[in-house]
């Protein structure tokens, strides 16, 4: 298959590392363009890093030498897919403009979630709103798909076996790691020991993207999902791997071997097309009493190229017509940069990759 040229914007934070480090000797996509802020344009990568993922930085892009945010560093790379791992207030305008010149955006940035012409896609969850840029790319033109919020991932990836059996509400409440707020984002005398009971727009971001992603797409246009869903979120002092405790209140009394036998069979398009970074299998559910665990679960999935890419369910449940379990979803990998990567696979599949 031709390799399409490829540029991480970002690359220099958590989610940009995932960035780098996930598409190395991707058979799809090659890495000839880094982005990153202005105190890191004219370094090379491996200069401009401070690399935080374990391991060595990946050889391919050790000498690339890092340019400033711009369409200009674009200029002369003949790159069509662009990976943006940018902070929501630089990529909103950036990534816009970017889509108007022609290029395929995968963000993992809030900026264009909630955008009614932008899918927030996860493809095991709902592979049919990708069909939102098919007037775009017939027309010649680029486009914008989103990953959701880091804690939305794993929630949905949680949901989706289950709605068949019908769900009336979700009350769920996350134990989300520091990874998730950045390199810097929280002050160690602030977490050290300690639970903060408030992330801002988390809660929003996790009820508004649920229901999008949920939504019934006809022709062009999404309708958003009615479901009800209450989130609580909180910074826990763990690295990586988004806790969840999720109660699903159904529409009718459930089986409960028959929910556990759902998510031990559940399946996605992903699956189906064996895509590179898709999960052989993509919710696995652990039967231990103590499971699962960020520190043990974040880095679930096969093969190696899937790791980090599934998501932990156990605890399960069964009280009147709710049910209870736990979910661990690692929030850099799924959360971030790992569904970005997948989105893009999977649009080459579908052709909106040209």
């Amino acid at each position: 298959m031709k390799k399409f040229k490829a540029c991480v914007m970002g690359s220099t934070g958590i989610v940009g590392q995932q960035f780098v480090r996930m598409l190395k000797g991707h058979p799809y996509f090659d890495v000839v363009a880094l982005t990153a802020s202005k105190k890191s344009a004219g370094k090379a990568y491996e200069e401009a890093v401070e690399w935080v993922l374990g391991g060595n930085i990946p050889e391919n892009a050790c000498n690339i030498i890092v340019e400033d945010v711009s369409i200009e560093s674009l200029e002369n790379k003949e790159v069509k897919v662009i990976f943006s791992a940018l902070p929501s207030a630089v990529a909103k305008e950036i990534e816009a403009a970017l889509a108007h010149e022609g290029y395929f955006i995968f963000s993992n940035a809030s900026s264009h979630r909630l955008d009614t012409d932008v899918p927030i896609l996860i493809p095991e969850v709902n592979s049919e709103h990708l069909d939102m840029v098919r007037h775009k790319v017939d027309r010649d033109r680029g486009f914008i798909v989103t990953n959701s919020n880091c804690s939305t991932a794993g929630l949905v990836m949680g949901l989706k076996p289950l709605l068949n059996f019908g769900i009336k509400s979700v009350f769920v409440t996350t134990y989300q790691a520091l990874s998730g707020a950045g390199r810097h984002g929280v002050e160690s005398l602030d977490i050290l020991g300690n639970v903060l009971p408030y992330i801002n727009n988390e809660e929003e971001k996790i009820e508004n993207e649920t229901k999008k992603i949920f939504g019934q797409l006809n022709g062009k246009h999404l309708e958003a999902s009615d479901l009800d869903v209450n989130a609580s979120c909180c910074r826990v002092p763990v690295k990586d791997g988004h806790l969840e405790s999720i109660i699903v209140e159904m529409e009718e009394d459930i089986d409960e071997k028959a929910a556990v036998c759902t998510f031990s069979s559940f399946r996605g398009i992903p699956q189906h097309l064996k895509l590179p970074t898709a999960p052989e299998i993509p919710v696995i559910l652990r039967t231990e009493e103590n499971r699962p665990q960020p520190l043990l679960d974040k880095d679930s999935g096969t093969p190696e190229r899937a790791k980090g890419m599934a998501v932990t369910v156990g605890r399960v449940r069964k009280k009147g017509n709710r049910l209870n379990f736990f979910l661990v979803v690692h929030n850099s990998i799924r959360g971030g940069a790992g569904t970005c990567i997948l989105n893009a696979e999977l649009a080459l599949k579908k052709g909106y990759i040209r």
